[in-house]
């Protein structure tokens, strides 16, 4: 493979986010040259939030969109070939594989997937706007910004009791409203939900509409309209801030089907961050149903881009 004229990749990595990013800093120190097609909305979920406190080395904390900013210069300064395009296949029936995008086709002996996954909205009028407004899908992230406030979490699952659950740290009152008569939850983290002082619960109900106040440029949450899905019965309710929890996607629908999978869609790993097919690797959101912090989706491509470098050299393609 080596003494072939053909021009094929060490590496590509999928993904833009801290994730890619971090395998790319990682991949080009070890003299990798890897390519990363970081997607027409490079920079991941991050770019989405405003504030963020809890990524180390920012005391006074750091926009999202600034922190991922500074991860791409970092992965160009060591190396890393970074195109603002999206992958659309991957051919993996042959080695070298092939990595389409709608303007190249990349032949390369490996690969890292870290597409990541995107948080379930509602797709409601003004909400892409309100992201990061009052908006959130993180409680880990973003609960900190809500300190004795009025803040409500829609869902009905393990995930939207735990969110709700961690926002009475900061808040002084929070609303759980879920659109069925009883929980998808664990019994023992609906308990926990049911028997907690700050912590309402508003069955049968969904949400139809953000409320919001703009100044300038900036809109702000304020409220939401509520809908009683057995009496149809509208009410509107003030808030300082809403949080998603109805589920996650992961970014994987361009994969082809060779690479496993599990039921809801994220990417199975075998050995370390390897996937079932040889030589594709696997990190961060798109993997993880359980942290899905910058941090730990940073590590992930630290870790892919060690195990890509050791399959490269086990299999006598890099020195």
């Amino acid at each position: 493979m080596k003494n072939s004229n053909e021009t094929i990749e060490n590496l590509v990595i999928i993904g833009g986010g801290p994730t890619g990013y971090t395998a790319g800093i990682y991949a080009s120190r070890a003299a990798l040259n890897p390519t990363i097609f970081a997607g027409y909305q490079a920079g991941g979920q991050l770019m989405l939030t405003t504030d963020v406190e809890n990524f180390p080395g920012f005391p006074e904390g750091i926009l999202g969109p600034k922190l991922m900013d500074e991860f791409r210069l970092q992965a160009e300064k060591f190396g890393s070939k970074i195109f603002n395009e999206d992958v659309i296949g991957l051919d993996l029936t042959q080695h070298p594989y092939v990595v389409k995008t709608y303007d190249k086709e990349i032949k390369t002996h490996s690969i890292i997937i870290a597409t990541g996954a995107s948080a379930k909205w509602l797709d409601l009028e003004n909400e892409k706007e309100l992201i990061g407004s009052g908006l959130s899908s993180c409680a880990t992230c973003d609960g900190a910004f809500f300190k004795d406030a009025n803040i409500a979490v829609v869902g009905g699952g393990d995930s939207a009791m735990e969110e709700a659950l961690f926002l009475t740290k900061y808040a002084r009152k929070v609303t759980l409203i879920h659109r069925r008569s009883e929980f998808r939850a664990s019994k023992i983290m609906a308990t926990r939900v049911m028997k907690h002082p700050k912590i309402e619960i508003i069955w049968d109900t969904i949400v139809t509409k953000y409320l919001y106040e703009k100044d300038g440029f900036i809109s702000k949450l304020t409220g939401i309209h509520l809908k009683n899905v057995n009496t149809n019965e509208v009410t509107e309710m003030d808030l300082d801030g809403l949080f998603m929890a109805i589920g996650h996607i992961p970014n994987t629908d361009f994969l082809p089907d060779v690479i496993s999978k599990t039921s809801e869609g994220y990417l199975e790993t075998n050995i370390h961050t390897m996937t079932n097919i040889d030589g594709v690797f696997a990190a961060g959101d798109v993997v993880d149903t359980r942290y899905r912090q910058a941090i730990t989706a940073a590590a992930d491509g630290c870790k892919s881009a060690i195990d890509a470098e050791k399959w490269l050299s086990e299999n006598e393609i890099i020195d």
